[in-house]
């Protein structure tokens, strides 16, 4: 009987080898973690924006039954160190896990109470007696900015954290010769990334080996772990950090928390395990949030819609503290604002100010979707001031497709693309001349179609190294280990940390097709510091480009070892020599053969040694970029919206992307579909709101509008392919690639239907009421 054969898988269509563990009940996360003895942590959290602790009295407290610990910040002076900020600043305040003399935003740690079970945790919490004195506020950053506004970290004498000015070409020479300048203000309003999973932490010491260990909701487990052992003064090899499933990061849980640090340190010195989970409120209120940008734009242009130059001034809110990568982010919207298009001259300056709320940092794009709005909107505007078809002046600026490897003028090098291409399919699909009559004649029968494009691109797999702050650890790099076992079945160790990007079943893949045998031959591992070589963690559309890439290294190791085996059992030179069908076969007759499962047991079995060549099959790489990879597309949409209500209706949703090589289009069109949904959310629904007193007014999902399915359209995907050249695979990324499109897309579309009543342009997010307003003033003037 003949063996069967094995298909190829890279490039097919293979479900997610995760799913049926997490969606049987059989995935284990942070909160089903339970060990004998543990003891549970909550948190009190400050009720002010800004205040002065007079006293916290703890005796209450701490007598009640069950209660074994209550710590507040002066119980923890000198034994812990600031939580981490990575990026430079040229003011990073002093960062205690709990609030020492002073609390500076709602929801600021202020006191850990330590029981048998939360509820007992819950009531010591409620025995606490503090007493504050309220202090001025400012949740504005631009009145933060303003003279006689009350200084949040009063050692700096200012409410500024650091600034950047970057420029290039001859911007004010754009302005002179530009037929006119158009200017405006773009708000990117604060988001709440809202993972599924809200974090968590449990801690466990072993007083003999002397060794924590930290279960924990994270998106990178050795940078967690790095900066743990840090903050505790520990050795790195006395730490262990397992990120068990991770139901959903968006950004926010790559980072170091106040709570994974209070874990770990209560864990060593009451001799306990600790667990701590995160409540809604809580996540809504301490997790890092997003975006928070205010940019005032000017786009100097020809009466043909050319674009001359882009001026640009940021104001960004950091919150009362900065985060791991809180000062760095705005860097990014700043250096790809000039998205898809040929700027001759560029300048931006970025004020990164301090306020009395959450630290934002990297959330779903980190910065890109940021540029791409300016880009986009600009697109618009001039289109709108000039009377031009908005597509062909998208057309009129991009980037030839000739022009790559293209050097934009913020210095980063575009890796590959033709922009043209992805814009013509989308307007192909959606047959833009005919919609374009279609509005005209429905505008004439009082109904209000709008028409919305996004020509998008961005920097994902960052790389190399150099890029990144001198003061973060780790690197740009990533990391991969594969071992063929004794019985042929393949392991893989990736320092990625996937927390449903798939790598679990891409990477499968791509090992089954190297080897030529069955995907379920093939099991990834990950997300464990004590079984994994160090690795950078899962963030900005990294995981294949990098990590694969990596993998892709270690493989043709352990390859040329197996050859180099085969070939003595072969007689045959090893560069002759093919994986074929779970067999080593001549690559010019590939029916001559030996079984993979003999070269497997003559390199474990070893019993005659084959000079050059060590026993097992066990192969590691880091794979460190050369550049980075530049993904891009065209997101077009269609909305009617209501001027009655202000209601925006979906009418049509077409993305064509280009991720460069595609491993698996079912994991690509997953990410699409879930980037386009919290693009659209930004654009129309979320929004974090502070009052003027510093209280979160959106602090439950009653108050923070998550898009339900309903709220969302249908989505035509479609996609181009541009391959990289900068890494192995040719893979670009898709991770952020439909949160980017979506957002400006939207507000474009719904602009665009606004129109007639010479409405140009409202922030974000797009609300009946806002849309609504708008009309009703066009209307009266």
């Amino acid at each position: 009987m003949a063996a069967a054969v094995v298909p190829k898988f890279v490039g097919t269509r293979v479900k997610r080898r995760e799913d049926p563990r997490l969606i049987s009940g059989n995935g284990t996360y942070v909160d089903d973690v339970k060990l004998p003895g543990m003891l549970s942590m909550v948190i009190l959290r400050s009720p002010y924006g800004h205040a002065k602790i007079n006293s916290i009295n703890v005796e209450a407290a701490r007598k009640i039954p069950g209660v074994v610990a209550v710590v507040t910040g002066e119980d923890l002076k000198g034994k812990l160190g600031s939580l981490t900020t990575a990026a430079p600043a040229e003011h990073i305040p002093y960062h205690p896990p709990l609030a020492q003399g002073r609390v500076r935003f709602v929801g600021e740690a202020v006191v850990a109470a330590i029981a048998t079970d939360p509820y007992k945790a819950q009531d010591a919490l409620d025995a606490v007696e503090i007493d504050y004195d309220p202090l001025p506020v400012i949740s504005d950053p631009e009145k933060a900015l303003e003279d006689g506004a009350p200084i949040i970290h009063e050692e700096f004498k200012t409410n500024i954290s650091t600034r950047a000015q970057v420029a290039s070409g001859d911007i004010d020479g754009a302005m002179r010769s530009a037929d006119r300048v158009i200017k405006f203000r773009l708000v990117n309003q604060r988001l709440a990334p809202v993972p599924m999973e809200p974090r968590g932490a449990v801690a466990q010491w072993n007083q003999g080996s002397g060794q924590l260990t930290l279960w924990s909701s994270t998106q990178g487990p050795h940078l967690l772990r790095s900066y743990l052992a840090e903050i505790l003064k520990l050795p790195e090899n006395r730490m262990r950090v397992i990120a068990p499933e991770v139901g959903g990061g968006f950004g926010a849980k790559l980072n170091v928390y106040a709570e994974e640090v209070l874990a770990g340190y209560l864990a060593m010195t009451l001799k306990h395990p600790i667990k701590w989970v995160e409540r809604r409120r809580e996540n809504l209120a301490t997790n890092t949030h997003g975006r928070d940008q205010i940019v005032y734009v000017e786009a100097p242009v020809k009466n043909d819609g050319t674009l001359l130059g882009l001026k640009a001034k940021f104001i960004c809110d950091a919150g009362a503290y900065l985060q791991l990568l809180t000062p760095l982010i705005p860097g990014f919207s700043g250096m790809m604002m000039t998205g898809c298009y040929k700027v001759p001259a560029m300048a931006f300056e970025q004020l990164v100010v301090f306020t009395n709320k959450m630290a934002p940092d990297a959330y779903r794009g980190a910065g890109r979707p940021e540029a791409c709005y300016i880009a986009e909107r600009t697109m618009d505007m001039v289109a709108l001031e000039l009377n031009l078809d908005p597509a062909e002046v998208r057309r009129k600026n991009f980037i030839p497709k000739e022009a790559f490897p293209a050097q934009i003028p913020s210095g980063l090098v575009y890796d590959s693309g033709d922009y043209a291409a992805a814009l013509d399919k989308a307007l192909k699909i959606i047959d833009y001349p005919k919609l374009r009559a279609e509005q005209a004649e429905a505008r004439k029968q009082g109904r209000y179609i709008g028409i919305g494009l996004c020509s998008y691109v961005e920097i994902c797999g960052i790389g190399p190294s150099a890029m990144l702050p001198p003061t973060m650890k780790g690197g740009g790099w990533e990391s991969a280990t594969i071992r063929m076992e004794p019985d042929c079945k393949v392991t893989v160790l990736t320092g990625v940390s996937p927390h449903g990007q798939g790598q679990e079943t891409s990477f499968a893949q791509m090992i089954a097709d190297e080897f030529g045998i069955g995907i379920d031959d093939v099991t990834v591992l990950h997300g464990d510091t004590a079984i994994v070589q160090y690795g950078t963690g899962t963030f900005g559309s990294r995981g294949t480009s990098v990590g694969g890439a990596a993998l892709m290294m270690a493989t043709q190791k352990l390859q040329a070892k197996m050859k180099k085996i085969a070939s003595t059992m072969m007689e045959t030179p090893p560069d002759q020599i093919v994986f074929h069908q779970g067999t080593m076969a001549l690559a010019s007759d590939l029916s001559k053969s030996i079984p993979m499962q003999k070269v497997v047991d003559a390199a474990y079995g070893y019993k005659v040694p084959i000079p050059g060549v060590e026993p097992g099959l066990n192969e590691s790489a880091f794979y460190e970029p050369t550049a980075c990879t530049f993904p891009f597309g065209t997101h077009a949409c269609v909305v009617e919206v209501d001027p009655d209500t202000g209601v925006v209706k979906f009418l049509r949703y077409v993305a064509v992307d280009d991720c460069g090589r595609v491993i698996n289009p079912l994991l690509v069109e997953g990410q699409v579909h879930g980037g386009i949904a919290q693009g659209i959310a930004q654009a129309l629904y979320e929004e974090v709101i502070y009052d003027e007193n510093g209280q979160l007014l959106t602090a439950t999902l009653m108050d923070y509008a998550v898009p339900k399915a309903e709220m969302l359209p249908h989505y035509e995907l479609d996609s181009t392919v541009t391959p990289s050249p900068v890494n192995p695979l040719g893979i670009k990324g898709v991770g952020e690639a439909g949160t980017i499109g979506s957002t400006p897309c939207v507000v474009n579309a719904v602009h665009d239907a606004l129109k007639p009543f010479g409405i140009k342009n409202l922030d974000m997010p797009l609300k009946p009421e806002r849309i609504w307003r708008a009309i009703k003033s066009a209307r009266k003037a």
